[in-house]
C-alpha cells in the first residue's frame, strides 16, 4: 500500500506535509519534498499571482515532487486552480469543499488530485469525482476540523474506496505512522510537527509555545458558528470561548479573529494569535530539520510494523 502512494506522487517516502496556511510556504514544501516527503504550498486565501510566485521560488530549491493545496472557498479558487496548470504542478489537494468543477481541467494537464475529507460519504463522492486518493483527517488535527476521529474514520473511508487513503491528524511519531498504516492508511499527512521544522518561517515565539505545550493545552473554538477550528489555548481562545458560551453573533465571533493566525505565524503574538495546532502538540518537544523528522517518523514506524509481523 505505502509503495502504491510514493509510485503515485514520485517521492520516496509515504509522508505527506500539511499544506497549513501560512505555515506552508515554499522553504517548508522545497525541504519536505528534498527530504523524500511531498512538501506542499499552502494556498489559503491568497492572490493566484502570490501562488505563482511561491511555486516558483520551491522549483529554485527543489527538482523533486511538490504539490499545492487548494482552499476551494477562496475567492480566487479558480485562478489558483489554473495557476497550478500554468506552472506544472503535478499533486494538489483539496479542503474546504468539493473540487468537482476543476477535476477536469486538472485531469486533462495530468494533475494527481487528494481531496481532504472528513466523512466517509465525502470520500465516496471523491472518488466517484475522480479523486486519486483521499486525505482522511481527524478530529485530533490543528486547524478546521471534523467530527471524527482518525482512529474511526481512517478505516472506514479503507472499507469503502479503492483509491490510497492517507491519513492525518493525531500523527507526530513513529507510532502513529505505525497506527495509520495498522488501520489500512497509504501514507500519513503531518502538520503540527512540520510547524517546528527548521525550514519553517514560523516565529519562534510560535514554535517555543508548540513545543512547550501539554496534552491539556489543546481546545476547540467555533463549535457554535458550525466552522470549529483546533488550537492552543491562550487568552485569544478564552475571550472566544465566552463569547460563544454567551451567544456572541457570528460576526462579532469573527472580529475577534480576524488576521489571528498570521498574527500568530508572522508577528509571533501567541496571546492574541490562533496558534493552530494538532493534539498531538505535546508529543513535539524540539527544531528539527525536516529530513530529521521524516527519518524518525517512518524508520520508528517501519520498525514497529516489522516487529508486529
Amino acid at each position: 500500500m505505502r509503495q502504491e502512494v510514493t509510485e503515485l506522487l514520485g517521492i520516496r517516502y509515504p509522508v505527506i506535509q500539511g499544506g497549513m496556511a501560512w505555515v506552508a510556504e515554499h522553504r517548508l514544501a522545497a525541504a519536505v519534498s528534498n527530504a523524500g516527503g511531498l512538501g506542499l504550498i499552502g494556498a489559503a486565501s491568497a492572490p493566484p499571482e502570490i501562488v505563482r510566485e511561491e511555486i516558483r521560488k520551491a522549483k529554485e530549491l527543489t527538482d523533486k515532487p511538490f504539490g499545492v493545496n487548494v482552499m476551494l472557498l477562496n475567492p480566487n479558487a479558480e485562478e489558483v486552480a489554473k495557476v497550478v496548470v500554468e506552472e506544472g504542478i503535478k499533486v494538489v489537494t483539496t479542503g474546504a469543499g468539493n473540487p468537482s468543477k476543476f477535476m477536469p481541467m486538472w485531469k486533462e494537464a495530468g494533475v494527481k488530485v487528494i481531496p481532504v475529507v472528513a466523512s466517509v460519504a465525502m470520500a465516496k463522492l471523491m472518488e466517484r469525482g475522480g479523486a486519486d486518493a483521499v486525505v482522511a483527517e481527524g478530529m485530533e488535527a490543528g486547524g478546521h476540523i471534523g467530527s471524527a476521529t482518525t482512529m474511526t474514520l481512517v478505516p472506514q473511508i479503507v472499507d469503502v474506496v479503492k483509491i490510497p487513503v492517507i491519513a492525518a491528524g493525531g500523527i507526530a511519531d513513529g507510532r502513529g505512522y505505525a497506527a495509520a498504516m495498522m488501520l489500512g492508511a497509504s501514507a500519513v499527512q503531518m502538520g503540527t510537527r512540520f510547524i517546528v521544522a527548521k525550514e519553517s518561517i514560523v516565529h519562534e515565539n510560535y514554535k517555543e509555545r508548540l513545543i512547550k505545550a501539554k496534552d491539556i493545552d489543546s481546545e476547540v473554538t467555533g463549535m457554535s458558528t458550525g466552522h470549529p477550528i483546533r488550537v492552543l489555548r491562550n487568552k485569544m481562545t478564552r475571550e472566544y470561548l465566552k463569547l460563544e458560551k454567551e451567544g456572541a453573533s457570528f460576526e462579532e465571533l469573527e472580529m475577534l479573529t480576524l488576521g489571528a493566525l498570521r498574527k500568530a505565524v508572522v508577528e509571533g503574538d501567541v496571546v492574541q494569535g490562533s496558534v493552530m495546532a494538532g493534539q498531538i502538540a505535546g508529543l513535539v518537544s524540539k527544531e528539527e530539520t525536516c529530513e530529521e523528522i521524516i527519518r524518525d517518523v517512518v524508520e520508528n514506524g517501519e520498525q514497529l510494523l516489522k516487529s508486529w509481523v
